[in-house]
């Protein structure tokens, strides 16, 4: 199977599959004029870690995952571990949206939005938060 498949089938830009294949998550045969030649394998590796990226993993996450898939003797512990990590780090950062939201929220709601030229927004902005 050719790239421009590969990249049809996963849903994948062509790029980002070379991007892979650079990296090391992939490593599709050559055949003799150079072109790349895509296995079942090559493709379910695609696709998988499509769907690790489409959940937020990282390229290094995605790599341990993948070690983690083939090797038949791993304990689901080691998977579930770098599930959980990562679960926390989603979490993490939706507290700080929320926080960020919270803020703008409050900034925007303070803001008389007229044609006066004092805006608590870019007050906020513009605060000298090191003295604090």
């Amino acid at each position: 199977m050719n790239i421009s498949d590969v990249a049809s089938s996963t849903g994948l830009p062509v790029k980002t599959i070379r991007y892979y294949e650079d990296i090391g998550l992939i490593a599709p045969a050559r055949s003799a004029n150079g072109y790349r030649q895509f296995s079942d394998s090559d493709l379910h590796k695609l696709a998988f870690i499509g769907r690790a990226r489409s959940l937020g993993f990282g390229i290094d996450a995605c790599r341990d995952l993948l070690r983690l898939y083939n090797d038949q003797t791993r304990a689901s512990a080691d998977v579930k571990k770098l599930a959980q990590s990562h679960l926390n780090e989603i979490d993490r950062k939706i507290a700080e949206l929320g926080q960020m939201r919270a803020t703008l929220s409050h900034l925007v709601e303070a803001c008389a939005g007229n044609d006066r030229p004092d805006c608590p927004i870019l007050a906020d902005l513009a605060a000298d938060r090191s003295k604090a």
